[in-house]
């Protein structure tokens, strides 16, 4: 009777057994599943990071660098280098950008459209089309001014959140005629505005009547003041020219908006061989200031440029941290911003730029 009983209970446990056994074999396999499809391409994320990244771009580059001006688009392969092993690829086209480096470069400016969206960050900001800033010409000089202009963005990040990130990049561009070698140059990516304007929880302002007294007043002060220090001339918020307005949703300004900057090229700070000053500043050389801002009142300016010292560490410890640039490059900016905190540091300086603001700024 024991071994009877001993012989059913052995049947049951094994009945039991073969029972679970498929379902945690079904487990198993859609773990499996899941693991061979999350290997890290799928949480891509481009602007999540600050660190290097390796891209290739391939396409008819032959065609993109004759410039027609109604050259349409080009079907093109871009592949993310995520690391030693990973890789992202995917179909876009590429268009030249940008009216001025378009005529005075050899490497235009490209706007990048993905047919198959990547993402911002890990759980938001689809990414369906893409600025890519480019070298101008050929050589480590023109690599120079790319990592510049992409430090001057990161500058900007440094005052506001409501600014534009970049992801910077080492690209080797591919032609698919063969009829070219490959090049590698430094680039970086733009952060859409609609990226932008979602992720500070704003709307796009696509009018091209307002002025500077219809931003926030302390937004478009960080902004002029900005622009002052870096040596840019290069915008106006009339016209939106390099100046992306974002409206917030969550109004503490009602009817005011967010003047966000971009495109520094033409800054003092980049100091590009390339540039043309406006003969209307009557700027000597590109590394002269012109303070464009609007008029507030002396005490104002005074708060403005004593918040701007107060970031002064950060923005040095951004630039002499920077590994990309010689020391010889890092002493250059430097040594030019110090011209603009020199002015604020020395009281009787101090006294003569707050005059000088005083006197140039716009009177809207």
């Amino acid at each position: 009777m024991k071994h009877m009983v001993k012989r059913i209970i052995l049947n049951l446990l094994l009945i039991i057994f073969l029972s679970v056994l498929p379902v945690s074999g079904q487990n198993d396999t859609t773990v499996a599943k899941s693991l061979k499809t999350d290997d890290g391409k799928n949480s891509f994320a481009l602007f999540n990071s600050d660190e290097l990244l390796e891209i290739t771009l391939e396409f008819d580059l032959t065609s993109f660098l004759k410039k027609k001006v109604d050259g349409g688009s080009l079907d093109a392969v871009i592949t993310f280098h995520l690391n030693d092993k990973d890789s992202l690829t995917r179909k876009v086209k590429v268009k030249n950008r940008g009216h001025f480096r378009f005529e005075n470069c050899d490497f235009p400016p490209m706007e990048i459209n993905f047919k198959k969206s990547i993402h911002a960050y890990p759980d938001s900001g689809n990414i369906k089309k893409l600025k890519l800033a480019t070298h101008c010409k050929t050589g480590s000089v023109q690599s120079e001014y790319v990592l510049r202009e992409y430090l001057v963005y990161r500058m900007f990040n440094l005052l506001t959140d409501t600014s534009f990130r970049v992801r910077l990049l080492r690209v080797t561009y591919i032609d698919t005629r063969k009829s070219r070698k490959p090049v590698t140059q430094y680039g970086f990516f733009i952060e859409p505005v609609e990226v932008l304007a979602a992720r500070t929880n704003s709307t796009i302002i696509k009018s091209t009547n307002l002025t500077q007294k219809h931003i926030v007043p302390d937004v478009m002060d960080k902004v002029s003041i900005f622009n002052y220090m870096v040596a840019n001339w290069d915008w106006t918020v009339p016209l939106a020219h390099n100046i992306a307005i974002l409206k917030p949703m969550v109004l503490d300004n009602p009817g005011l908006g967010l003047a966000v900057p971009y495109d520094f090229d033409l800054t003092g700070v980049v100091n590009v061989d390339y540039a043309v000053t406006p003969p209307e500043y009557n700027l000597r050389s590109i590394r002269d200031r012109v303070f464009l801002g609007i008029c507030r009142s002396r005490e104002v300016f005074e708060k403005e440029l004593k918040y701007f010292l107060s970031k002064k560490n950060d923005f040095y410890g951004l630039i002499n941290d920077y590994p990309y640039l010689n020391e010889k490059s890092k002493k250059d900016i430097t040594s030019f911003l110090d011209e603009f905190f020199n002015g604020i540091e020395k009281q009787k300086d101090f006294d003569n730029l707050l005059d000088y603001l005083l006197s140039t700024c716009k009177k809207l």
